[in-house]
């Protein structure tokens, strides 16, 4: 009585290694975009909690935002991207900002983030 091996050949284990390597790729690339992103949905949050931020002024505000984002490593926000405005009981913050990150010669991935979040005196909503 014959028995057939069955398995994964050395060909098949080769390409479901570069599927795999190539998704281990782009993953590691775009990972530090959203942990950016991340970080200024935390920082935005973390402000609005603050005690007092409804009666600061907007440079006060983008003053703590920045330094929090200082903490958290993130380099690709600038003041541009920033905008407050005024709401009732409070502030409005929206954070709009664009990350292109080279992919693969001259390929890129390019992330678009937008980001609100309401300055009131209730704190975060």
């Amino acid at each position: 009585m014959k028995r057939k091996q069955s398995g994964m050949t050395l060909l098949s284990f080769v390409m479901v290694l570069a599927v795999v390597g190539f998704a281990a790729y782009i993953a590691m690339r775009l990972f530090p975009m959203y942990q950016e992103y991340y970080a200024v949905k935390s920082s935005m949050k973390g402000l609005a909690n603050e005690a007092g931020v409804s009666d600061m002024d907007p440079g006060r505000i983008n003053e703590l935002f920045f330094r929090r984002l200082d903490i958290n490593y993130a380099t690709n926000i600038k003041p541009s991207h920033v905008k407050i405005e005024r709401m009732e009981g409070g502030w409005n913050m929206k954070v709009s900002y664009e990350v292109r990150r080279p992919l693969v010669g001259n390929l890129d991935v390019v992330g678009n983030f937008n980001a609100e979040q309401a300055m009131t005196r209730r704190g975060a909503d």
